[in-house]
């Protein structure tokens, strides 16, 4: 485990490991050999570039492992989610054997899945955007009136990095299966986190992502079930089967691989650490006046806690936050932290302008501890306080 957050006060309490977590030293110490002594090509043709290719291949196998895939070879590596995101869009628009020019998704993707769809509105094809209940719930029902003949992929996410909320997929996918409609899932805030399973899930592409789950930053994954077809993003070479050219990534693959083998040996045990400090969070939270949670209460991840305040920018509470006895939290997406603009996801589950201004996310990690959520619990309400006594608005 990392020394990111512990319970030292000189140390910040890092609580935003939904933007992304440290490498693991087992992750690290697999990676390190492929910088350097193994640094060579999978493509060349000798001993060295065969034992190159041999990690990559030990790594599709732990990859498989995790996600439940029929085979290793229906893992194709990306150089991260947003890659695996736009190709599983982009990739079945321009695959000769799509149905239609009809997309279904929902209202609370992330960027990497609207963008894409907005872009292929652009070209002439049609997305229908399927709403959510308040508590960002997606309701099946609403997929299957969404369905048309002409239905060439439905994407929907698994669970929202915003709002947490762990969406029931696999009645989705029973739909489109049932349909003939393929169906993508954004997996990268779920797999490596909770128990995931393409086939009960009856995905046919899913998006996987390491550095949410202890593994390395610029590599991921798509999975793709044997017999669907989607058209190359990256052209120009022969990697992963003719699928995704260039140079193979081979010690963040490696890494990556590593990751997934130790989420498998500890994923239970690292739910039942962190969904207690998850609960306790939520409880404290939900107690404080002018304080909203965001997403359902229970049907979310085991490390998630969001919330709106009233009358609070929450950029002025994270410095608060990051000011005082050194709080690290998040608002909104990584992707888009930056960029002061509505959400959408916010506005989906009918948070009003202004109030979504006032967005926080707490990502909770393996090392945070019940001394971490106390100190948020003390240090929160009084940077609302001294914030809200500020705001002309309070």
């Amino acid at each position: 485990m990392s020394d990111v957050a512990t319970s030292d006060p000189i140390k910040p309490v890092f609580v935003d490991y939904q933007a992304t977590t440290p490498c693991l030293p087992e992750v690290v110490e697999a990676m390190l050999p492929f910088f350097t002594e193994r640094f060579h090509n999978p493509q060349s043709d000798h001993p060295s570039g065969e034992e190159a290719m041999d990690a990559v291949e030990e790594a599709r196998r732990d990859v498989a492992a995790l996600i439940g895939a029929a085979s290793p070879r229906e893992i194709i590596f990306t150089s991260g989610a947003t890659e695996s995101n736009n190709w599983a869009l982009r990739g079945i628009a321009g695959s000769p054997r799509r149905r239609g020019r009809h997309f279904v998704t929902s209202q609370i993707e992330h960027f990497s899945v609207t963008q894409p769809m907005k872009s292929l509105e652009q070209q002439g094809f049609e997305v229908t955007y399927v709403a959510v209940d308040a508590d960002g719930v997606v309701d099946p029902a609403s997929v299957a009136g969404a369905l048309r003949d002409d239905t060439a992929l439905v994407s929907m996410i698994h669970a929202s990095n915003e709002i947490g909320v762990i969406e029931p997929l696999a009645e989705v996918g029973r739909i489109c299966r049932d349909a003939g409609a393929p169906f993508h899932v954004d997996a990268s805030n779920t797999v490596g986190t909770i128990p995931f399973d393409v086939r009960s899930i009856n995905a046919d592409l899913v998006t996987v992502s390491p550095h949410l789950f202890y593994g390395p930053k610029g590599v991921g994954a798509l999975y793709c079930r044997r017999g669907v077809r989607v058209a190359p993003l990256l052209e120009g070479g022969v990697q992963e089967d003719g699928r995704r050219a260039g140079t193979e990534n081979v010690p963040a693959i490696v890494g990556f691989g590593r990751a997934c083998a130790i989420a498998a040996r500890e994923m239970e045990a690292r739910m039942g650490h962190l969904i207690p400090l998850r609960d306790a969070l939520l409880d404290g939270v939900r107690d404080l006046e002018g304080v909203r949670v965001t997403g359902h209460l229970t049907q979310r991840l085991p490390n998630h806690v969001s919330c709106v305040v009233d009358h609070v920018e929450s950029e002025s509470l994270l410095l608060a936050l990051a000011m005082g006895p050194a709080i690290f939290a998040a608002s909104g997406t990584a992707c888009s932290g930056r960029e002061q603009k509505r959400s959408p996801v916010l506005e989906a589950i009918g948070i009003g302008a202004g109030l979504d201004s006032g967005s926080l996310v707490f990502g909770l990690g393996i090392d945070t501890t019940a001394e971490d959520v106390a100190r948020i619990l003390r240090e929160l309400p009084k940077a609302i306080a001294q914030l809200r006594a500020l705001s002309p608005l309070a």
